[in-house]
């Protein structure tokens, strides 16, 4: 009842770049928001409960109903919904998205001096959003301190602090394909906001085939 029959290949869903001001602001709007694997709404969709009736008792459980309505995002969803579609839905493509931000054998600090807003820290399987110099935006399932694990969502933390765990098991390199350090996972950080990409974008009154 929500698919309709096409005889023809339909064209590819133009995506329109919203303002950096709009996408930053609807990614700290989640914060707080549930951890869901391939989440794409903080919110959820009520309106699935009309279409799809749950079990008895179901809608007593918070959880179970969160899962039910789809509510919750995951670290890629998390900026997908923010720009409402724009960027790829997984961290593999993310990984090639924008171009590259040079940041092998550099440390902390100087990775810190690179950054902007928007730009993304990624390896296959998490992707972390640069708010500024001094924050950045995720979603994970859960959060470790030392031995214990917190629980997940989507949070805002200090990006040194961020970028000093994930040095404790990956080096930055400048492509994914480059060689690393042995013994040592990698991560890229992509910036994508205000670059030409590849595809057919429109970014507020022009059109462009970049």
């Amino acid at each position: 009842r929500f698919v309709e029959n096409e005889y023809e290949k339909p064209q590819e869903r133009p995506r329109i770049l919203l303002p950096q001001k709009t996408i930053m602001e609807n990614l700290v709007a989640t914060r707080g928001s549930i951890y869901t694997w391939g989440g794409n709404y903080h919110d959820g969709i009520p309106q699935i409960f009309s279409f799809y009736q749950p079990p008895s008792g179901l809608t007593d459980n918070p959880g179970l109903k969160n899962r039910w309505m789809l509510k919750g995002v995951d670290c890629s969803g998390l900026l997908y919904e923010a720009t409402n579609g724009y960027t790829p839905r997984n961290t593999v493509a993310l990984l090639d998205f924008g171009i590259s931000l040079p940041a092998a054998g550099l440390n902390i600090n100087q990775i810190v001096q690179k950054v902007k807003p928007l730009d993304i820290i990624v390896w296959p399987g998490h992707v972390i959003v640069v708010l500024d110099q001094n924050q950045v935006i995720e979603s994970r399932p859960y959060y470790q301190i030392g031995r214990i694990k917190h629980p997940g969502g989507v949070k805002i933390r200090q990006i040194k602090e961020v970028l000093s765990e994930i040095s404790r098991s990956r080096v930055p390199v400048n492509s994914y394909t480059d060689f690393g350090t042995l013994g040592k996972g990698k991560f890229v950080i992509r910036r994508w906001y205000g670059q030409r990409l590849s595809g057919n974008i429109r970014t507020g009154h022009l059109r462009y085939r970049l």
